[in-house]
């Protein structure tokens, strides 16, 4: 591999870690919009417990309405990633803790991430979210 493409790989890789990071930190500071902007526009959030939301609008308005009424707090660990030219896949580990409707809950599984690189940088293409275990913190 050319000295200039191996650079360009870890630029991008980075620009995506960074994308993940950014994505966590707005949740946890419950900035919708913020998690919106991470994606392209015509992008997909699959929570894996519902239809997926589709489009940047309608990801607003869900994280909007989530973040009114419930607490999340993502831990993100082990990200692997594939660079393909302007699009990358990727997996990245979660932790999950959260109140919901009052109750704590905490979980842990994964991100499918598809991600894309658009004149704004990397953005989210599809986000699909796989959770071995979620539900209420057992005292």
């Amino acid at each position: 591999m050319e000295k200039e493409s191996e650079i360009q790989k870890l630029l991008d890789e980075s620009a995506i870690r960074d994308l993940v990071r950014r994505y966590a930190h707005c949740v946890w500071q419950k900035d919708a919009a913020g998690a919106a902007g991470l994606f392209a526009e015509d992008g997909v959030m699959d929570t894996g417990d519902r239809p997926p939301l589709e489009g940047k609008a309608a990801i607003l308005e869900e994280y909007t309405q989530t973040f009114d009424t419930s607490i999340f707090y993502p831990f993100i660990h082990n990200h692997v990633i594939d660079v393909t030219g302007q699009q990358a896949r990727g997996t990245a580990y979660i932790e999950l803790r959260g109140e919901v409707e009052g109750v704590r809950m905490e979980g842990y599984g994964w991100y499918d991430d598809q991600y894309i690189q658009t004149a704004a940088g990397w953005k989210f293409c599809r986000r699909r979210l796989q959770l071995l275990h979620y539900g209420p913190i057992e005292a």
